[in-house]
């Protein structure tokens, strides 16, 4: 009888590690084929294989996850591996190549490499999304990917992906860091690794502040300098910071278009797995979310260029907010509500009655790369990040010439700003923390219920 023979490099046959149950509703592991030479790819090179793993919010935060993955073309399945903070593996889940989707909407857009070379985008993969569920409330997990497929030798070819982790919502306290705009541009290496320094200098204040780091990670668009670009958002997400955290992201103006200006909310859409709740033609782009006691309503400022798709968004809006039974609410946008140098109106007058009728707890928009904070209007409170690259900030701020009673606090270090926030939330109150590059404090606002 002839035998199986098996070929690992680099570490055991992930297949052995066999702990746990299999998630037969998605398709069993069938038996191996004999004859069949199997090629357990070294972990070094496994990256290559997988393309902007990503970890997203679920529709309910406590009790479910999404997952947003890309793999070459020819491969025939993957495996999910949930696990608990330990690494044992609670559950394992086969997804045959027909639950994914071919995406092409990346392939032959002009681009940049990080040695600055003018490039076109190769980019035809299977694109997956798969949601986590059911999870336990206030709890660690991790999960790892395999990735299976056979080659031009008929060899059976296998590779892993790094393991990423989160943390469910449930807990009575929870904390989220929010940055935007880094304009992430591999030829400039420095605007990513400046936001990516930032999340950690967040996580390390809620450390020392509130004895344990932050929860997950909210962005507020502009993440890329073009969307449209895959490579970006690949090399973008291989960073730590994208391993360890939940992020739940908009679809800022950077992100939604293209080098040469074609424009597009697919390149977001593809780029993550977010709630398919959005209105139509917007879903995974417009999405709504509940982690613990709060409500996020995650809006695309580029669909709201007329007033029809302003409309057709507030209309989804005041339909999600309506029905929410969450403690908070919180509406967020890339766009600015106020721009941050004279303090002239921007968003505020399209939304603000639409939130005083809802009764909106929180405003956070982006965009203007000026950190601003209103007094609480009516119910709300409107906040805009500043920039995190280190490069495109505005330049300093002039005198508060517009809505001086409405304005309470802004802020920038000039073009080359670096910033975030820590949100602090609780069953009775909302606290916003503005941080500097250097983990300083400089403004604070607590919203009590």
């Amino acid at each position: 009888m002839k035998k199986i023979l098996l070929v690992c490099i680099g570490g055991l046959l992930l297949a052995a590690c066999s702990k746990g149950s299999l998630d037969t509703p998605e398709e069993s592991i069938t038996p191996p084929k004999k004859d069949t030479v199997y090629v357990n790819l070294p972990k070094d090179s496994c990256n290559n294989y997988f393309y902007s793993v990503n970890t997203c919010p679920g529709e309910l935060c406590s009790s479910e996850i999404n997952v947003s993955w890309g793999v070459r073309l020819n491969t025939e399945y993957c495996i999910v591996y949930l696990m608990d903070e330990t690494g044992k593996i609670l559950k394992q889940t086969k997804l045959p190549a027909s639950k994914a989707e071919k995406c092409t909407v990346y392939d032959g857009i002009y681009s940049k490499k990080a040695n600055g070379d003018n490039f076109y985008e190769s980019a035809r993969f299977l694109k997956y999304n798969y949601t986590l569920t059911p999870l336990s409330p206030d709890k660690k997990y991790s999960y790892r990917i395999t990735s299976h497929w056979i080659d031009s030798q008929g060899r059976k070819i296998s590779a892993t992906s790094d393991t990423y982790h989160f943390r469910t919502a449930g807990a009575d306290r929870w904390n989220a860091c929010i940055i935007s705009d880094f304009h992430s541009y591999p030829p400039l290496p420095g605007r990513l690794s400046s936001a990516m320094k930032m999340v950690e200098t967040v996580n390390n204040y809620s450390t020392g502040k509130n004895g344990k780091g932050f929860d997950w990670v909210l962005h507020l668009g502009d993440v890329v300098a073009w969307g449209g670009s895959w490579s970006f958002w690949n090399i973008m997400y291989r960073e730590k910071p994208f391993k360890n955290w939940m992020w739940a992201g908009l679809n800022g103006n950077h992100d939604n278009m293209t080098r040469q200006s074609d424009y597009s909310n697919k390149f977001f859409k593809y780029a993550t797995a977010n709630p398919l709740n959005g209105y139509q033609g917007e879903e995974g782009v417009c999405y709504s979310f509940t982690y613990g006691n709060t409500l996020f309503v995650m809006l695309n400022n580029e669909d709201m260029g007329t007033s029809a798709g302003l409309e057709k968004a507030q209309a989804w809006v005041r339909q999600t907010l309506n029905r929410s039974t969450a403690r908070f609410k919180v509406v967020c946008e890339h766009y600015q509500w106020f721009y941050g140098s004279t303090g002239s109106t921007s968003q505020y007058s399209r939304w603000k009655d639409l939130f005083d009728e809802c009764g909106v707890d929180l405003a956070l928009g982006a965009n203007n790369h000026i950190y601003v904070r209103s007094h609480k209007l009516n119910n709300t409170v409107y906040i805009q990040t500043p920039s995190s690259d280190n490069e495109r900030g505005q330049d300093s701020i002039g005198e508060l010439e517009y809505n001086q009673d409405k304005i309470a606090f802004r802020w920038n270090e000039g073009p080359k700003t670096i910033g975030a926030l820590l949100m602090d939330v609780d069953n009775n109150k909302i606290t916003i923390t503005l941080l500097d590059r250097n983990a300083q404090a400089l403004d604070n606002v607590t919203i009590s219920k």
